[in-house]
């Protein structure tokens, strides 16, 4: 049997990791920038202070890549901290962490490190074996050539590559490089045909230099763009032509879930309506492709969600609860084997959704339980006000009278980190609360949600966490010289 105190780390663990999916220490709807982060800041000082294994353990569950970065940070800070097998069980979690982020977020991560004079031997050989395994080291020269550079510089490594640290060093000493790409960027200094063949991120400063038409770099850049940079250029390429909008072009049905969700919102929606039929299969493929095998078999579903005026969210995320509800709607449409979507509003055309309104998600939830569903899902910010504590009071009965068994499932899902409340806000203390930032994350998040119902404790979180850093990648192990400087 679990002591009290293995109850209360278990629930602070989750308490933590709620923060950690949703909060970015931006500016939210009912919060500013600077209470978000310092309450983040907070919850990462307590957990690194009170269960640093436990605090390490998070990385490897589907938190955001902003706290992801924070707590590798705090961990290589405080490295003097910990015992030999924190130590290693650390390393193999940061390693494995550091694989998935983004290239531009590892630099980033480093370039504080570089800031806060951390330079221990774990911060050297994470750093060495990161770069060991990049596909392209000349690739990541060109595209974050100042935060590669730093970070060599800061730990003393040296690149592998002569010509790669002669390009970052020195790179107007050189004629000629042998390597493709960084020939491609010495020429493209004073040759336009050479823009072209570089990254977007990089050509378009080159663009600027050569006074290039925005329409003509667009339409002759468009083969170099990514999945996501052809999203993002939509509306760019439109106030250029038909031309540009043809060349940028994009295939939805491979867009991620949420993203395309984001993208569809952004539309006015007099087009939403002229390309209902593009759009809607587009979300519904991508919906399918994250449902995966499970697709169809979570039985009868009814989802509440949430387009009241909050979920407008704020100028930095902008329509962000809006965006991840709407992602959750198609997602929930595609592992139903039946599904009901009931929005606050009232509205029934998801695709037209736009945030408005208070939130009455009391009843909401009276009409979505009035379908007997085998699962219930809200996805809110929890502010519920119209009228305000209907809510929890109708989960409260739900669950304590006409339910008692539990027939019906039931979790809500909340995109949004209350910086009061050092977590995200709850409906009722009956029903599991897990914060949400994609819904690709969804189908984890609901088995998440068994620990917080209090149906299991702190040895089956410490398996849970275990058996999820099994899964994050390996990091190969291979010695990078030491540089000269």
């Amino acid at each position: 049997m679990e002591s009290f105190g293995d109850l209360i780390a278990a629930d602070d663990v989750l308490f933590f990791v709620n923060a950690a999916i949703t909060a970015t220490g931006q500016r939210e709807f009912h919060s500013d920038e600077g209470a978000q982060q310092l309450s983040l800041d907070f919850l990462h000082a307590y957990m690194l202070g009170n269960y640093r294994d436990l605090y390490a353990g998070v990385l490897a569950l589907d938190i955001n890549d902003h706290n992801a970065a924070l707590i590798i940070r705090r961990l290589l800070e405080t490295a003097a901290e910990a015992i030999a097998d924190q130590r290693r069980s650390e390393g193999r979690l940061i390693a494995g962490r550091l694989a998935l982020l983004p290239p531009q977020r590892v630099y980033g991560l480093f370039r504080s490190l570089r800031r806060s004079g951390v330079n221990n031997r774990r911060t050297r050989a994470l750093l060495r074996d990161w770069l060991s395994a990049r596909p392209d080291l000349a690739l990541d020269a060109v595209k974050y050539r100042s935060g590669l550079k730093q970070a060599l510089r800061h730990t003393h490594l040296a690149p592998g590559d002569a010509e790669v640290g002669t390009f970052l060093f020195a790179p107007q000493s050189s004629a000629h490089y042998d390597t493709p790409i960084l020939e491609t960027w010495r020429r493209a200094h004073y040759e336009q045909t050479a823009v072209y063949e570089l990254p977007y991120t990089v050509a378009e400063g080159f663009a600027a230099k050569h006074g290039i038409p925005r329409g003509v770099f667009l339409e002759r850049i468009a083969p170099r763009l990514t999945r996501v940079e052809r999203l993002r250029l939509q509306q760019t390429a439109r106030q250029h032509g038909p031309a540009a909008m043809e060349a940028i072009g994009t295939d939805l049905s491979r867009m991620p879930l949420t993203r395309l969700a984001g993208y569809v919102l952004s539309l006015p929606a007099a087009e939403r309506v002229s390309r209902r039929e593009e759009l809607t299969g587009a979300l519904r493929t991508a919906a399918a492709r994250v449902a995966g095998r499970h697709r169809g078999r979570w039985g009868q579903v009814t989802a509440v969600l949430d387009d009241s005026f909050s979920s407008y969210g704020s100028g930095v995320k902008r329509q962000r609860p809006l965006v991840v509800a709407l992602a959750c709607h198609y997602l929930l449409e595609a592992l139903a084997g039946r599904y009901t979507g009931l929005w606050t509003s009232g509205r029934g055309d998801a695709l037209l959704a736009h945030p408005v309104g208070p939130t009455p998600l009391g009843e909401r939830i009276l009409d979505a339980l009035s379908t007997a569903p085998e699962r219930l899902v809200i996805v809110s910010d929890g502010w519920d006000n119209a009228p305000p504590g209907l809510a929890g009071e109708v989960l409260r009965v739900w669950r304590t009278r006409l339910d008692p068994d539990r027939r019906t499932s039931v979790v809500h899902l909340n995109p949004v980190y209350d910086a009061t409340g050092f977590d995200v806000r709850r409906l009722s203390s009956s029903v599991p609360t897990a914060g949400i930032r994609d819904a690709e994350d969804l189908p984890a998040l609901v088995e998440i949600a068994q620990f917080a119902e209090g149906r299991t404790g702190l040895a089956e979180l410490r398996t849970y966490l275990d058996a999820r850093a099994a899964q994050l990648p390996p990091i190969p192990q291979r010695p990078a010289e030491r540089s000269p400087r």
